[in-house]
Parts: structure tokens; sequence; C-alpha cells
């Protein structure tokens, strides 16, 4: 199907940052306790953060076969170019030719566990001390300065800087600092720090600076980890990937505009853009059908500073993310519009359609008009990037 003239957008690529980011990137105050990539395994995405491994792996085995690895033959030769440059910078642009992106903002792999662990005040010694939290998001957020800059390609490729809840103030910091060199947006897991809800008043100052900066917020999902509630279910669907991951990145996204909708952060900051990154979207009408009920039966007096219905703040403040071949999401078009949906490829991650993400959400039953809306403009709106000129030969289809 030829698309020329649009311009494509990943809200949602992935780097596989090396193994000692953060021993080449941590303050010196505490580079002694710098966490340690792992890479034992293929494609290894864990991290060792003080006594604790994350992601969190299941059970021993022998080595899998080629049958029972997560990552589809396929994926050997799509990701062949990244692996021989060792996933550089250059290597993440050759990605985007190759998948036939104009643009992009950079979420982690490592990155999403390395902080996804409770504060020394709530689980003791093997917790995170607020400011060596804040040390590790710094140290990830300067590598991942550097690796824009590496790319050579600063009108596509922006950065996406990770924030420590453990500390709030220096959230607040980074969010700045992070923001001034052209990150567009900051990043959290919806897993809780000490069982502390979004909506709780004590992260207001993070959103009230975003909303102050005009950068998004964006949450994103990875695996299991040590983080509550456990939106995996891995004490009850143990560690079969099928099962557990099912559940674990739509339920956590689904937490979280639970908390900025129906939790009131929303209607104390009405400026904020949120982007609910990797949960899909086919859940929204359900769910947002759910959240209204409720606030019409109890909104009165269980959050009367509410003036709008909880789908309307999602609508009018939240972007969710759409697979490549998320036919279901026809369903959010048809009760919502499609004014807030974005499109990811999850390059490189073993679920992704790389290098045919794009070609695969080409082929889904939605109009020509909503597929260019959520191939960039959405994107563009929620991130602000400015609208380069189509590059050459950059149709898609």
């Amino acid at each position: 199907m030829p698309v020329n003239g649009w311009l494509v957008a990943d809200s949602d690529m992935h780097v596989m940052e090396p193994a000692d980011l953060w021993q080449r990137y941590m303050a010196p105050e505490w580079a002694h306790a710098a966490p340690v990539g792992l890479s034992e395994m293929e494609r290894d995405m864990r991290v060792r953060v003080k006594n604790n491994i994350m992601l969190r792996m299941g059970r021993t085995r022998p080595r899998a076969s080629v049958a029972g690895r997560p990552w589809k033959p396929e994926q050997d030769s799509a990701f062949a170019h990244a692996e021989e440059r060792g996933w550089d910078a250059l290597s993440q642009v050759m990605a985007m030719d190759i998948e036939g992106l104009d643009s992009t903002v950079l979420f982690p792999s490592r990155g999403l566990f390395v902080l996804a662990l409770q504060s020394i005040d709530h689980i003791g010694p093997d917790g995170l001390e607020p400011d060596f939290a804040a040390a590790i998001a710094a140290a990830y957020n300067d590598w991942m300065a550097d690796f824009v800059r590496e790319s050579g390609a600063p009108d596509r490729v922006f950065g996406a800087a990770m924030l420590a809840p453990h500390n709030v103030p220096a959230a607040v910091d980074e969010l700045a600092r992070n923001a001034e060199r052209g990150f567009k947006s900051a990043f959290l897991v919806p897993g809780l720090i000490d069982n502390r809800p979004w909506h709780h008043p004590v992260y207001d100052p993070i959103w009230r600076e975003a909303e102050r900066l005009d950068i998004a917020v964006s949450f994103h999902g990875g695996g299991q980890c040590h983080l509550k509630p456990d939106f995996s279910f891995s004490d009850s669907l143990g560690d079969k990937l099928m099962l557990w991951h099912s559940f674990n990145q739509p339920l956590g996204i689904m937490f979280v505009a639970t908390c900025f909708t129906s939790g009131g952060i929303l209607e104390r900051f009405p400026a904020l853009r949120v982007g609910l990154l990797e949960g899909n979207c086919s859940w929204a009408p359900f769910m947002m059908y759910r959240l209204d009920e409720h606030w019409e039966w109890t909104g009165r007096y269980e959050a009367p500073e509410l003036q709008m219905k909880p789908s309307q703040y999602l609508l009018r403040n939240c972007s969710l993310s759409v697979e490549a071949d998320e036919d279901t999401a026809r369903h959010y078009i048809d009760e919502f519009g499609d004014d807030n949906l974005i499109f990811s490829t999850d390059y490189p991650h073993a679920d992704s359609k790389f290098p045919n993400a794009v070609k695969s959400f080409l082929g889904l039953p939605f109009s020509e008009e909503s597929k260019r809306k959520i191939l960039w403009d959405n994107y563009a709106k929620l991130y602000r990037v400015p609208t380069p000129e189509p590059r050459e030969g950059a149709a898609h289809g």
C-alpha cells in the first residue's frame, strides 16, 4: 500500500544498553556500587543492582533449543547488523532506515529494571538509597545523551530521561537537566516505590515540573521485578512468558491510567502530557467505562475534586500505544477516535515485528487518515517533535 509523503515515527523504540554502562557513567562517589549488566544469556537484558538481579528469572533449565527460545529464527538475521556493531548508535539509525522510520524517542532495555527496587526505608539494606537511585538514573541519562549525539541524527533520534521516584527532588532536577539538552520525555515504570500510588501528593513536584517544562511523562512496564503491585501475577502464574507477560504490560498501564484520571493528577495538572506505552489500547473502552461508572456512583464524595469523567481526562491528556498487529484497536477508534494513539515497533525485543512492523500496522483495519495520525501527528503532539522534511526515498508500504 503506497503511503508516499507520510512521516513515520516510533514512539517507543528500545536501545540495548552496554553491560558496562553504569561502570562507565556512574558519578565517582557511587562507582563502587555501580549496577552491572549481565551477558550470559542470549541478548541479555538483566542487570545486577546491589544483591538483586532483574529482571527476575524463573527456574533454571538446560540451555534451550532453538525451538524453545523466545527469539524467532528470522530475528537472528534481522538484528545481525546491530549485534555486529555491539548495538551502537549507528546501528540504531540503521534499524530506523530498515524499518522506514523518520523519528523516534528511545527507551531502555536494562534500564526498565535497574530502578525496580523499593527503598531502604521500606525493605532494608537490599533496597535503594534515594541518592543512589538518583545517581543510577543520571548515569543512564548521560549515556543516552552521548548515544543520541553519536547517532549523527539529532533531528531524528531523541532520548527519554530515566527518573528515580525514590528521590523526588532529584527527579525534578533530573527532568529539568535533560529537558534542557533535548530529551523529549521522562519515563517511569508502573510499579510503585514503597507502595505509594502515583496520585500520592509526594509525586506532585514531578508532574508540576513536567507541566512547567512542557515535556511528556511516559510510563513503560518491563518484566518481572521487585516492585508492587506484581502486574504479572508471578506468584500465581509462574514463569511461563505466555502467561505472565500477557498481563504485565497492559495491567501496569491500566493502573497508571487509573491513578492519573480517577486519582486526580490530571485535574491538578491539566496541561500535563502522559504517554502510556507498550500496554496496548484495546482495553481502554472497557476500563474507562468502569472508571466512569464508578465516578458517577461514588465520585461525589470520594473524588469531589474531579470536574470530568475519567475517560475525558484520558482523552485530553494521555497517549496510548498501538501494537503493529493490534487489530482490536479498531474498537478504541470507534469509541474514542484517533487523536491520542501512537505507534511503536518495540525494536529490538523478542515480541517486535521488526523489520516489518510498519508494514504490519499498515494492514490494520483503520482508515488512511487514522493511520497517518497514529504514525506521526499524535507522536509529534505528545513529544513536541518538530515535523521534518520527508527524507528522500522514505515512502513506506
